[in-house]
């Protein structure tokens, strides 16, 4: 009987230590950043965050993943690998409710373009026109903020940061645009 001792394929005998015989490091090269017990931890951690079983598996996956990838990228080891492990998939389950809800939202707003607005193919022709004329107009940092903010969908945050230029120069610039779009449609009389 090896009673006290680990096999090198199981994991460590004690809580909290890991194959290398520390506590909160990785083992030899080759060896499950996670053991059994932190596994489960893990994938409780993502159920309890409500993310559906068929898509545990993944959550496990990307928590040995970042493991690894801390590992590699020289940083020092977590302390404690188990609660370590447990932040990254509490983080893991709220970005999952994120992507749900931001696929939903997507859903919402295709079903809405699918429906149509006018009963007639020609105003909406008409009012599309209108638009990119209004578009073509616009001064082009307008112009990039709008296709940015309405047809990409991007944050008025992530705007910011991708042109390098304050949340506040983005607002107005939405603001002046969506005025002047707002302005060329009444003159068109289009809505």
């Amino acid at each position: 009987m090896l009673r006290g001792r680990t096999r090198h394929d199981r994991g460590p005998a004690v809580a909290g230590q890991d194959r290398s015989g520390g506590t909160g490091g990785l083992g030899p090269a080759g060896d499950d950043p996670l053991d059994a017990a932190q596994e489960r931890r893990v994938r409780a951690v993502l159920a309890l965050g409500g993310v559906p079983q068929s898509d545990l598996p993944d959550g496990v996956q990307q928590v040995r993943l970042r493991l690894l990838e801390r590992a590699a990228s020289g940083r020092e080891a977590p302390r404690d690998v188990s609660a370590w492990a447990a932040v990254v998939a509490s983080n893991l389950a709220m970005d999952w409710h994120r992507a749900k809800r931001r696929g939903e939202r997507l859903g919402e707003r295709l079903a809405a373009l699918r429906e149509p607005a006018h009963p007639s193919g020609e105003e909406t022709s008409l009012l599309s026109l209108a638009v990119a004329r209004g578009l073509d107009e616009l001064p082009a940092a307008q112009r990039q903020v709008i296709v940015l903010r309405f047809f990409a969908d991007l944050p008025v945050r992530a705007i910011a940061e991708e042109l390098g230029v304050p949340e506040g120069t983005v607002k107005s610039r939405l603001h002046t645009a969506v005025r002047a779009l707002r302005d060329r449609l009444h003159e068109d009389e289009v809505v």
